[in-house]
């Protein structure tokens, strides 16, 4: 479960990021090949901006300091939004990467490995031709 209180999100996370078994379905999806809540790399998430349950609408509220809450059995992981790339291609997969960070936008992401969350969405509103990805490090 997925939970970010600066928006009162509160949000299930399935494995995959399939639009018609995962996404369509209104959950986040976990990127496969990316880490596990708490582990060291990257816990890449994808979720739908303006359709169905829409539950990454309002990340671009997100800001620096946001804590971004990971619940797995019984155990939170607590992560601190760090960076937020306004806008990339869907094709920049080093957003996902280990040590996430931006192979279009030089400069963008972290240098260092360590324990990171991406949340990544469609922008701007109403289209997919974009995508605004949030980065957050692993606090507890």
């Amino acid at each position: 479960m997925l939970r970010v209180p600066r928006l009162g999100l509160t949000v299930p996370v399935a494995q995959g990021v399939d639009k018609r078994t995962v996404l369509d379905k209104g959950y986040a999806g976990h990127y496969p090949g990316t880490a596990q809540p708490g582990a060291a790399g990257n816990f890449a998430l994808a979720g739908h901006r303006n359709t169905h349950g829409e539950p990454f609408r309002y990340i671009n509220r997100l800001r620096v300091g946001d804590e971004l809450l990971v619940d797995v059995r019984g155990r939170r992981y607590t992560y601190v939004v760090g960076k937020v790339l306004d806008e990339t291609t869907e094709r920049d997969t080093g957003v996902i990467a280990p040590v996430p960070h931006s192979t279009v936008r030089p400069g963008a992401g972290y240098t260092e490995a360590g324990s990171y969350i991406t949340l990544t969405t469609c922008t701007p509103e109403y289209t997919s031709k974009y995508r605004l990805v949030v980065w957050g490090t692993l606090r507890s």
